[in-house]
């Protein structure tokens, strides 16, 4: 951590080096790469969900190599227990008494692969984690890493062996992307470069979690008019009040949104948030939350390009406020 306070200029630096060195990795998905760092950075949580073998724990655990703190993976099975995830206390016949044995969450950056393979007891093993960024056993609170990222990857829920997120889980997600399939030029370049090694094992952290700190307090200071404030909590109710929806964005999505705005501008060297920070990110922060009316996903869309189609057309709908001179 620098002993200098920091500056947009100084800002911009530090996460340009992380971008560029998750992007050695995954090639073509820089709104992928730039969605995770928001998130770490937002002090949020990250859902990405898509096929298998598109990168999303590849992109996750570039990530924790480009960052220079600890890290841990949870391979989500149908026979994983809550204590594995959060920690038991065990007897110890020495000092006659219990002593806690911390479970998996406790590192910067956990990566919590096929979440939606694991019985909905173990997921919600990570609800007061990922909220209140601690963990109760037997009555007693400890407190998690700071920072604190989960990644978590999913399946779609159309493959054998999962279990649906509930919404409560998924309104703990700052922001949920997909991976896509990369374009030819991208998946021929992981050919030849994969042939022979994993660029994984070339990455080296290029900042600490001091640093990590910093950028966060830092970003946590960018100024967010009131105007900006009102057009955010507009396209939420206006999530709330549509037809077609039969459950809204939340309070909490609203508070996520303009967080992960903030990030965002920051990323584009600018101390203050514009109201096309907060239209970019309303899908990838409210989509997930979203459940569409039973009517809606019959007019010729599944359920999530129904969320998306609504989505674009409140964005469209909603007034932007305009720049007073």
């Amino acid at each position: 951590m620098p002993d200098h306070p920091l500056t947009a200029d100084s800002f911009a630096r530090s996460t340009d080096a992380v971008l560029a060195s998750v992007e050695r990795v995954i090639d073509g998905k820089p709104a992928a790469v730039r969605a995770a760092l928001v998130c770490l950075l937002a002090e949020g949580q990250l859902l990405i969900e898509d096929v298998p073998g598109v990168g999303k724990t590849v992109l996750a655990r570039a990530l924790a190599a480009s960052v220079d703190a600890t890290v841990r993976r949870i391979q989500f099975t149908p026979d994983l227990l809550p204590g594995d995830v959060t920690g038991v206390s065990v007897y110890n016949p020495v000092d006659r008494e219990f002593e806690f044995k911390p479970g998996a969450i406790f590192a910067h950056i956990v990566i919590a692969d096929e979440i939606n393979r694991s019985s909905p007891k173990t997921q919600s093993a990570l609800l007061e984690a990922m909220e209140e960024r601690q963990v109760t056993v037997d009555g007693t609170s400890h407190p998690l890493d700071d920072p604190f990222l989960v990644v978590a990857t999913q399946n779609p829920l159309e493959m054998e062996g999962t279990y649906a997120l509930p919404e409560a889980q998924r309104d703990r997600f700052m922001m949920r992307i997909s991976m896509g399939y990369p374009d030819a030029a991208s998946e021929a370049l992981m050919l030849r470069q994969r042939g022979t090694a994993n660029p994984l094992d070339a990455l080296t952290p290029v900042i600490d979690a001091d640093g990590v700190r910093g950028l966060i307090a830092w970003a946590r200071g960018i100024h967010v008019s009131p105007a900006v404030e009102e057009y955010t909590v507009a396209l939420a109710r206006a999530t709330r009040e549509h037809p077609d929806v039969r459950l809204g964005a939340s309070p909490r999505a609203t508070l996520q949104l303009v967080r992960a705005a903030k990030v965002w501008a920051a990323l584009d060297g600018r101390e203050f948030v514009i109201p096309d920070d907060v239209a970019t990110l309303v899908e990838p922060v409210f989509a997930h939350r979203m459940i569409a009316a039973r009517g809606s996903a019959t007019r010729g869309h599944g359920g999530a390009d129904t969320i998306s189609s609504i989505l674009r057309g409140i964005v469209g709908s909603v007034r932007v406020p305009l720049a007073t001179r």
